[in-house]
């Protein structure tokens, strides 16, 4: 079997694998929790459906035995488009679906966009991606076109505050394996999803001292990646590039 061959068994396998994975959540998913009243909003677009947490985790309820599929399509949209929040979604797995079933579908979608994200920057190059992303962040993390070093990406990815939707499709231009790129991005996001999806089990619970407790230390995180972010990137180029 040629190369070209097994590309496309492992690529046609994995979309099979997700397209079972969404029939399946459609018949058996869990469905949303509908705690705060009944339905009286129409959505008439995207943008008002991603406006806040209880306007989606509304949109969810709406859908029925289909909200499990239709969540992990747009936890899967959110990261193909880039300016729609991720924090937003992830907190919503949460309120809707508590931690257990929050977790796995925001996982499922965001392995999925990922991927999306990085098969259409492979397939469509360099200008297409110019298209999507700021310049000054592929100026600052071009070197992983030519240095995709797993640790480095897994790093990245692991790090609160970098938008790791952009780094999807910058790593689509790189020749990072797919499936190196869907574990690296899939395993180093899931600490962060998790505790995404437990603030919004703990907004759901009314236990508000752990939804705060959960908001400080994410933001604390993000605190110290943006102080010390000139010494990270320069650590992490020169790992990268094997420079000092």
């Amino acid at each position: 079997m040629t190369q070209q061959r097994r590309q496309l068994l492992i690529k046609g396998t994995l979309l099979a694998c997700f397209l079972f994975l969404l029939l399946v959540l459609s018949r058996y998913g869990p469905q949303p929790a509908d705690i705060l009243g009944p339905l009286g909003e129409e959505f008439e677009n995207l943008e008002q459906i991603y406006s806040s947490r209880e306007r989606l985790r509304r949109f969810l309820v709406m859908l029925g035995p289909q909200s499990s599929a239709v969540f992990v399509l747009l936890q899967a949209l959110q990261v193909i488009l880039s300016p729609i929040p991720g924090e937003l979604t992830g907190v919503v797995g949460g309120y809707a679906y508590g931690t257990t079933f929050g977790f796995i579908l925001s996982t499922i979608g965001l392995t999925l966009g990922s991927w999306i994200a990085f098969e259409l920057a492979r397939i469509f190059g360099k200008p297409f991606v110019e298209r999507w992303a700021p310049k000054e962040f592929l100026e600052k993390f071009d070197f992983l076109t030519t240095n995709t070093g797993a640790a480095v990406c897994f790093i990245l990815f692991f790090l609160p505050g970098l938008p790791k939707d952009y780094l999807c499709y910058v790593l689509g231009l790189s020749s990072m394996r797919l499936m190196t790129f869907l574990v690296i991005s899939t395993v180093a996001r899931m600490p962060g999803t998790y505790l995404l999806t437990l603030q919004g089990t703990s907004l759901r619970n009314q236990e508000y001292t752990g939804a705060v407790a959960i908001a400080a230390i994410a933001v604390a995180a993000f605190f110290v990646v943006y102080l010390y972010r000139a010494r990270l990137l320069r650590w992490i180029r020169s790992k990268a590039t094997g420079t000092r």
